[in-house]
């Protein structure tokens, strides 16, 4: 291998490894309702997707920046409505009634967005599109690094909101101990639809990244958004937020990776592949729970 396939190879994986950013985001999004209800959503990706999508309608009418906003407050207002549907009255000590419930999201979303568009992938609006640093041998892209940052900004915003807010205090009691939440006064419905509010916030943010990253939206991101994001919860570990954005990361970088070296046909075999060598050699993931007594 030359030296110029090195840099190719490295350049490769540094685009990777900032595109990564939107699956540590949806990885994020998935591990905060597992952390807090135990219980996995599959329409979440969708619903993000949807959120970007609903974000063109202000796209004539507002700057550019305003439009991630957009899509960031459409998805909080996408997650309280998917667990008003398919979690706050349906029995929660039954999981296959919440899963079959968000297949069934998944799939009306994805066909909102179908006949909404004509099945036809829409621009989305990008910026710093033109704009290349050279960092000696390599070029960093000014798409891609608005991408990795506002990825980053969300996820220090996260980290934040758990920390050092009420709505963060009763999200982490809850995941950890809902009895005893509910018995110091914690609203644990409450707290549930705060949570699917906040994961929609960050799927939105994630769907407008992935928009300005690829420019254009299609209805054909839905499914392998849905599975990169459960490949980062998994790798990431479950409940781990900090697992989910360093498995974000890896998953982007290995699956840009591959794109390079085996093309765009197979690099979702190479993805598949590392999840199996998890599943077989680290089942709990990179962050996973201690174990011992709760």
């Amino acid at each position: 291998m030359s030296w110029i396939d090195v840099i190719d190879l490295v350049q490769s994986v540094i685009d990777g490894v900032m595109f990564g950013t939107t699956y540590a985001l949806i990885g994020i999004g998935f591990t905060l309702i597992f952390g807090v209800m135990h219980k996995i959503n599959l329409s979440y990706a969708a619903a993000s997707v949807g959120a970007a999508y609903l974000s063109l309608l202000v796209v004539q009418v507002a700057p550019t920046p305003l439009v991630y906003l957009a899509a960031a407050l459409l998805g909080g207002v996408l997650g309280a409505l998917v667990y008003l549907v398919c979690f706050r009255f349906l029995p929660l000590n039954q999981p296959l009634a919440t899963l079959m419930s968000t297949v069934g999201m998944l799939l009306l979303l994805e066909e909102i967005i179908v006949h909404a568009t004509a099945g036809m992938p829409q621009n989305y609006p990008a910026l710093f599109t033109g704009a290349v640093f050279d960092v000696g041998p390599f070029m960093l892209r000014g798409d891609l690094l608005f991408v990795f940052g506002l990825g980053c900004a969300a996820m220090v915003g996260l980290k934040l909101l758990l920390e050092r807010t009420r709505l963060g205090l009763a999200t982490r009691a809850v995941a950890q101990q809902p009895v005893a939440a509910r018995l110091c006064g914690m609203g644990v419905d409450r707290t549930n639809a705060g949570t699917f509010v906040i994961a929609g916030l960050l799927g939105g943010t994630a769907g407008a990244m992935t928009g300005a990253a690829i420019g254009v939206l299609s209805p054909l991101l839905t499914l392998p958004l849905t599975v990169k994001g459960l490949v980062v919860t998994v790798i990431g570990g479950l409940g781990s937020v900090p697992g989910a954005i360093v498995a974000g990361l890896i998953v982007g970088g290995v699956e840009n990776l591959f794109q390079f070296l085996r093309g765009v046909s197979e690099r979702d075999i190479y993805v598949m592949l590392m999840l199996f060598a998890f599943l077989v050699f680290r089942p709990g993931g990179l962050f996973a729970a201690p174990g011992g007594r709760d």
